[in-house]
């Protein structure tokens, strides 16, 4: 399967990325988890565990494709019941940021958490109908949606890190710098 095995290189670096960023999402929660607020794990399941299901479905595509297949009948399979399944979580993804009520979403919320998602699993189905007659676009295609999902997890990575740095618990006000004309 040569078509298949000039991309080995590529999944190495997606799936090897994806993994390291699973491990610095990890470590970056396990920071901030001190930062308790009513109804966040409401909010964890909306915004957080879809970054990590992300960067392990470009895990899965790239150790996916780096198996040594004969032919790609089984790859297409694999894709579309990824595209499939991802599909249906999209659909879960939505509800859950319109049940939580820590944070508004915006626009740019729904773009990263469900609509880019949603078309990245799209092109997973779409390119296991047509792998059969059309090999090779079926490969660029799915390559464009595993980065798509490397870098919807990374914006929305980001996006939470620095929600939970640059907003506080409401509970405590920042310290005021002593007045200097006060000598008490």
């Amino acid at each position: 399967m040569s078509d298949l095995a000039e991309w080995s290189s590529f999944y190495v670096i997606l799936g090897s990325a994806s993994g390291a960023l699973i491990g610095l999402q990890f470590v970056v929660m396990s920071l901030i988890a001190n930062r308790p607020r009513l109804g966040v794990a409401d909010a964890g399941a909306a915004f957080g565990t879809p970054t990590i299901v992300h960067f392990g479905v470009v895990l899965l595509l790239s150790a996916v494709a780096s198996i040594p297949w004969h032919e790609i009948g089984g790859v297409p399979i694999a894709w579309g019941s990824v595209g499939v399944g991802g599909i249906a979580y999209s659909i879960v993804v939505a509800r859950r940021m319109r049940a939580q009520n820590v944070y508004q979403p915006v626009f740019e919320d729904w773009l990263f958490h469900v609509l880019l998602p949603f078309a990245a699993y799209s092109m997973l189905v779409g390119s296991a109908y047509v792998a059969s007659s059309h090999a090779r676009p079926a490969l660029f295609t799915v390559s464009a949606a595993t980065l798509l999902f490397l870098f919807v997890g990374i914006h929305n990575a980001w996006d939470a890190v620095t929600y939970h740095i640059f907003t506080s618990k409401g509970t405590t006000k920042p310290e005021e710098p002593p007045d200097p004309g006060n000598s008490n």
